[in-house]
């Protein structure tokens, strides 16, 4: 069977698929200044976006109130869909490329249930209304479920890589997601908006919650398109990366460190928000290829415009209603995953 991933001379990443990437995220992320309640005219939102480039002027002819809407309610909405979407579907690559795996998933080391906790924690014991409380907590408590499941799985006997890791954050996701449930059943009044926080979305997004992930994002990002290259050695098995001079154990676990960190930047201000971490980095490999030098970037732009567009869907499908955003992925992502399963199994049996 064909190791996963790609060899280490793998070809570069090509600039058509990278165009056609870059060009869906754009048109989503002008869907998204374009749609909503009030109704704003696409050609004074252009001029509006211009007239903040450095040394450009343009007379939008939004009146305050429009221009309010757009740049503290949209193009906040906008940019943190793109960021949450982008880290979750690099993340999904990288632990991928760890795991040797399609169907490793950002929430697969305790991030999830760890950032549910946090939250939770806030809600119940905070009282108002902890608008920066929430992201704060749920960002800890996803890095403290990463920190657990990797403690438990340094400690629980012999260690064996990728498969005593994902057991021991399966073990660590059931009892922090136990907690989570016996601290909504102290607070029951508050259930609901827990239940909202956990069904993700990105509507309540402003420009101090983008500056507080933003520097973690930037890092994480950074960091994961380095290892591109070394996770295409890994593909072709450790002893040939030995053989190259590369330390397998130390690029694994600079790349899960990366990876849970974009996690949890993702998680902390939008909620639970499951599957982009898998439709994105699978689809892009249908496209483009398996090589990490080609997944990580276009499942970084990838991941942007899918998460843009499923936003979209979310604040139009019962307008002027708006749908839960990881209801939306997950009717996107429950089939897709369940075809990823199907495929993966028959490559096995071959």
């Amino acid at each position: 069977m064909k190791p996963h991933g790609a060899h280490p001379r793998a070809a570069r990443l090509r600039a058509v698929p990278l165009a056609v990437t870059v060009a869906a995220l754009v048109v989503t992320l002008l869907g998204g200044l374009l749609v909503g309640a009030a109704d704003l005219p696409a050609g004074g939102v252009l001029k509006a976006l211009l007239d903040r480039v450095p040394f450009v002027r343009a007379d939008s002819g939004l009146s305050a109130i429009e221009e309010n809407v757009l740049f503290q309610l949209r193009v906040p909405r906008a940019l943190m869909a793109a960021l949450v979407g982008g880290m979750l579907a690099m993340a999904g690559a990288g632990y991928q490329g760890v795991f040797r795996n399609p169907l490793a998933d950002p929430y697969l080391l305790g991030a999830a249930a760890g950032a549910g906790v946090g939250a939770t924690l806030v809600i119940v014991l905070v009282p108002g209304d902890p608008a920066y409380g929430v992201p704060l907590a749920a960002f800890a408590g996803a890095l403290l479920g990463v920190f657990l499941a990797y403690v438990l799985g340094r400690t629980a006997g012999q260690w064996n890589g990728a498969a005593t890791l994902v057991l021991a954050g399966v073990a660590v996701s059931s009892f922090l997601a136990a907690v989570q449930t016996f601290l909504q059943q102290v607070k029951a009044e508050e259930l609901q908006r827990i239940f909202s926080w956990i069904l993700g979305g990105v509507g309540s997004a402003d420009w101090r919650q983008l500056a507080l992930v933003a520097p973690y994002a930037l890092v994480s990002a950074v960091v994961l398109l380095a290892h591109g290259r070394l996770l295409d050695v890994l593909g072709v098995g450790d002893d040939e990366a030995a053989s190259l001079g590369l330390s397998a154990p130390r690029v694994r676990m600079v790349v899960l460190v990366a990876a849970s960190l974009a996690t949890a930047s993702a998680v902390a201000v939008s909620g639970l928000i499951g599957f982009v971490g898998i439709v994105v980095p699978h689809a892009v490999r249908r496209l483009a290829g398996g090589s990490y030098r080609i997944v990580l970037p276009l499942s970084l732009v990838g991941g942007a415009a899918f998460l843009e567009l499923a936003d979209l869907v979310a604040r139009t499908v019962i307008s002027p209603g708006e749908l839960p955003l990881g209801v939306v992925t997950a009717f996107v992502g429950g089939p897709f995953f369940v075809a990823v399963l199907r495929a993966s199994r028959r490559q096995v049996e071959a």
